[in-house]
This record gives C-alpha cells, structure tokens and sequence, in this order.
C-alpha cells in the first residue's frame, strides 16, 4: 500500500534550499550573511551619481531674462536635494529591505557584458536609433522646440556628423587621425571662397566642397602609407596645424585672421528666409519669425546627419567596409590575404574627409562668418574623444559622446574645467570599457554553420 505524502514534502530539495536562500536574502546580503555597509554605502552613491547625471541639468540649471539677456542660472541646492534623496532611499533599501537580486553597479556591469555583440545590439539598438529619429523630427513643434533648445540641437548634429565621419577612418579602418580638423576647414572655406569668387550657392557648393575635403583626404594618405599608430598620429596633427598657418597667413585669399564675412544662408528652392517680400513667410502667407530660419537649418543639417549615419552603415556592410575592419585588426594579415592596403586606406582618409567637407560647408553657412580660429588642433582632440569615448565603429555611441561632451563644454559654470571633465571621462572610458561605452564589434559577415549530415553511414 502506497502512502502520499503532503504537497509540502514533495517539492523538491533544491528547490528548498533555493526559496529558503531567496527568503534569506531579503533580510541579509546574498552571501548569507548580514550585508556590509561599505558595500551598501557604495550601492547607494552609485544610485546618487545616476541620479545626478540623468536629472542633474534639468533639476540644477534654469534660464532666466535678465537686462534684457537670456541667461542661465544653477540651483545647487536642488541638484543637492535630489541627491541626497535618492542616496537616503536607497541607503535604506539596502539595509532595511534587501531584495533578492544584483545591486545597481552589478546590473550596469551586467548590462554592458550580458552581449559579446556590444552594450546594445540588434534589435534594442533599432527600437533606440527609430526612437531618437522620431524624436529629432518632431523636436521643432513641442514645447521643447526653443531657438537655444534647436542651436543646441544644430551644433549636437554637427558634431555627431563630423564624429560619423571620423569613425569611418579611426573606428573602421583604424587610422589614427588627428588632423581632421583640417578637412572640416577645407569644408568651410571651400563654400565661402566659392562663394565670394563665383557667386554660387550652399546647394550648389556643398557637394563641392565634399569632393575638396575627399581630394585633401587622398593627398595626406598618400604620404602616411607606411606610417601606423604613434607616427601617424603625429603625422596628422601637423597636417591639422599646416592647414591653421595656412589660413591665417594668407590674407589675400583666405582674409588672414580676420576670416570671411557675408556666407549667405541656405535657400529653400530659391526661396530665402528672410524678412519682407519674396520672403518664405511671405510667399507662404505665415507671420514672420526669425525661428524659421533656425528650423529650416535645423531640418538640413539633421537630413544630412542621417544620410551620413546611412552611408556609413552601408559602407561597412561592403566589400570595403570589410577590408577597413580587417585592416583595423591585422595590417599584415590583410596583406597577406591579397587586400589592397594602400586603396584602401587611400578610400578610408577620402570618405571621412568628404563627410567632414559637408559638415564644414553647413557650418560655415549656419554661422555666416569663419575664420582660423574656429578650427585649431583642440577641436581635432576633441571629435577623436567622441569616437574613442563612444567605441570605435559605434553609431550610437558617437552620439552618445557628443551629447555628453557638447552639454559639458556649453556650460557656463564649467568653463574653466570642461577639458578637465572630457579628459578624465576619456580615462575612466579606458579604465572601465576600453574599446568604448557602446562597442559594435559584430562580425560584418556571418559563415553558416555545417549541417549534420542525414545520409547514413557507411559500413
């Protein structure tokens, strides 16, 4: 005769073991024992330190009018408020309510190592990218859609372009290039010479000055072919500083330092954005603002962002693309494997430095007035910072980067330290993900797998 045991006694014994632990864990730290309070004192500052990154600028920065000025004032005591309140709550968390699982720090580490692939990949990195496009497009018609708010976002856009564009010689093909700066000038100059000398338009110059950038490019690779790493580097840093002299000396045909004025503005099929008759609020019957104009450009610049981030994308999935990432890993080996090393880093130097001649040309026509100071060596520093800190090869990641230095290097209370910040985020990036915050490593093509074979063996 069988004999049943109660429902209790037939669970299992691991599965004892494993809710008593999890009951334990709510009153003690995962190892068992009552949790340490260094350990929680840090799981709380890391809580407050997010904190302070996500909500810091909106809670802790204003505008304010005064004398008849937009300026921007800090609210250190609220920035203080919020952060010692989410250290408080999550302080007591930790000690008066553990719940089973890994503390913040473990959950980002675990975040950025669940995926070989990289911290974001597939699927998540689509929903982010249509998010942030969706978001880009609809910014102009929300509250959000200020004149300081739409600058912020043209120069933000102009950055990821150029840091795009870089990507395509350092993150791809891994040529260290320091003298990028040079090719951004060549963009600029190139739309504002042409310009004063032919009278020709931005639709007309921009894939003009494109072609000029992409033809310095291929000059400056020819005599680097052999040169690698360190050499390279130095090489095109006194590129980059040739370039500068070059503008600033050469009155006649560049004004010297005191630049080029009168850039005219881009037109909308003719028709200008400006006040008056023949105007675009005239011809389409609307109140005139000077929001328009900074609409219009806004609209153009991230058009051309997006083509950049398309092109690029498409780039690396080509035969091209694949020999940049094979270079990058093994110079010898691409060598070896028949590769053309000196076409390609010939077509890596001319495509960033075309991308970078396109982002010049808008730059040049959003501000209406260039000059040498507005390309120096620190600018070249910092677009590599964006490629360095959001991971060679990253799309998002270059975004990422440019939106954390850019914030930074606009405040006006950090002025003083804003090289301090982005150069001590380059050395924590180096400590902490070497290859970058988002690191897209995924192999451009994938060999199928063998399939067992089905035939039957052979006797």
């Amino acid at each position: 005769m069988s004999v049943h045991q109660p429902a209790e006694d037939t669970q299992p014994e691991g599965a004892q073991i494993e809710e008593e632990a999890r009951g334990a864990a709510f009153r003690h730290g995962p190892d068992g024992g009552l949790l340490n309070l260094g350990e929680a004192v840090r799981d709380a500052a890391v809580a407050a330190a997010i904190a302070f990154i996500l909500a810091g600028p909106f809670i802790g920065l204003y505008t304010a009018i005064a004398g008849g000025r937009l300026t921007m004032t800090s609210r250190p005591w609220g920035i203080a408020i919020l952060v010692g309140v989410v250290f408080v709550g999550r302080l007591a968390i930790n000690l008066l309510w553990r719940p089973v699982g890994p503390t913040i720090r473990e959950r980002i580490g675990a975040l950025f190592a669940a995926r070989p692939s990289g911290a974001l990949a597939g699927r998540g990195v689509a929903i982010l990218s249509a998010v942030a496009i969706a978001a880009a497009v609809l910014l102009p018609f929300t509250p959000f859609g200020t004149r300081e708010i739409l600058d912020q976002g043209i120069k933000i856009l102009i950055f990821t372009m150029i840091g795009w564009g870089l990507n395509v010689v350092v993150g791809l093909a891994g040529l260290l290039d320091l003298g990028y700066i040079a090719f951004f000038a060549f963009g600029a100059y190139s739309f504002a010479l042409l310009n004063a000398y032919f009278d020709l338009g931005f639709w007309t110059c921009l894939p003009l000055a494109g072609l000029i950038s992409a033809f310095a490019g291929i000059l400056l690779g020819f005599p680097v072919l052999r040169l690698r790493g360190d050499y390279l580097a130095v090489v095109t840093l006194a590129f980059g500083e040739i370039i500068h002299l070059v503008l600033q000396n050469w009155d006649e045909f560049t004004g010297g330092p005191q630049g080029l004025r009168g850039i005219p503005a881009p037109t909308l099929f003719g028709i200008p954005f400006a006040r008056g008759e023949g105007g675009f609020a005239d011809r389409f019957g609307l109140e005139y603002t000077p929001v328009q104009r900074i609409i219009f450009l806004y609209y153009v610049i991230l058009l051309l962002a997006l083509i950049t981030s398309a092109v690029t994308m498409r780039l690396r999935k080509l035969p091209i693309g694949q020999a940049w990432e094979a270079m990058r890993e093994d110079e010898i080996a691409c060598r070896s494997l028949g590769i053309n090393t000196t076409m390609t880093k010939l077509t890596a130097f001319g495509i960033g430095a075309m991308f970078a001649g396109f982002a010049g040309a808008f730059f040049a026509t959003r501000q209406g007035f260039i000059s040498p100071e507005s390309f120096i060596s620190q600018d070249s520093f910092m677009f590599v910072a964006f490629v360095v800190l959001g991971g060679l090869g990253s799309q998002v990641g270059v975004v990422l980067a440019v939106a954390f230095i850019t914030i930074i290097t606009d405040l006006q209370q950090l002025q003083l330290y804003r090289m301090l910040i982005v150069g001590l985020s380059m050395v924590l990036i180096m400590v902490w993900r070497p290859r970058g915050l988002i690191t897209t490593r995924r192999p451009t093509v994938r060999l199928p797998l063998p399939r067992p074979s089905t035939s039957p063996a052979r006797a």
